[in-house]
């Protein structure tokens, strides 16, 4: 990524920005230097997380930005952020200019789909207990920096059964 340094931009924003609005194309790729940003879809009015990157995590609606199709979903930060932006051209440009980019790009969609691929299976087969537990095991940090409620949504349960199963441990 050193080589791309100069086509970044660096953007601060506050709590509670949207980045991008779901159905909307996605133009810019944010790499997080500070903060933490979620992901999320509009279900009837109801948000649901689907997601949360941290530094020096990446995050686009890689699928919109590729194809400008619309984002499935919404990038918002959860707190104050400082980031890093590449334009879609640049990265396109840089894409096609050098290989070590596409393959780090590869293995970063291919960490992605397993990330997906792993949340999925586990709303099928586990209970929320579990998806808790598993969540608290493998990214504890999520715990203590995101709020209750949005945590509850990435789980798929409601924050009043996300405290009785933190109070049964």
């Amino acid at each position: 990524m050193d080589k791309l340094k100069h086509l970044f931009t660096r953007l601060e924003v506050p709590a509670k920005t949207t980045l991008l609005q779901e159905g909307q194309i996605s133009k810019t790729m944010f790499f997080i230097e500070k903060g933490c940003l979620r992901t999320w879809v509009n279900n009837d009015g109801k948000e649901i997380t689907t997601q949360f990157f941290f530094e020096n995590d990446r995050v686009a609606s890689i699928e919109s930005f590729r194809t400008n199709q619309p984002s499935l979903y919404s990038i918002e930060s959860l707190e104050p952020c400082i980031l890093q932006t590449i334009s879609q051209q640049d990265f396109q440009n840089a894409l096609e200019n050098l290989p070590e980019i596409k393959e780090e790009l590869e293995g970063h969609l291919f960490r992605r789909l397993l990330q997906a691929q792993k949340l999925f299976y586990s709303y099928l087969k586990n209970n929320p207990q579990k998806r808790y537990e598993e969540l608290l095991e493998e990214h504890p940090h999520i715990i203590q920096r995101i709020p209750q409620h949005y945590i509850a949504s990435y789980l798929g349960i409601t924050s009043v059964s996300l405290s009785r199963i933190r109070n049964r441990r």
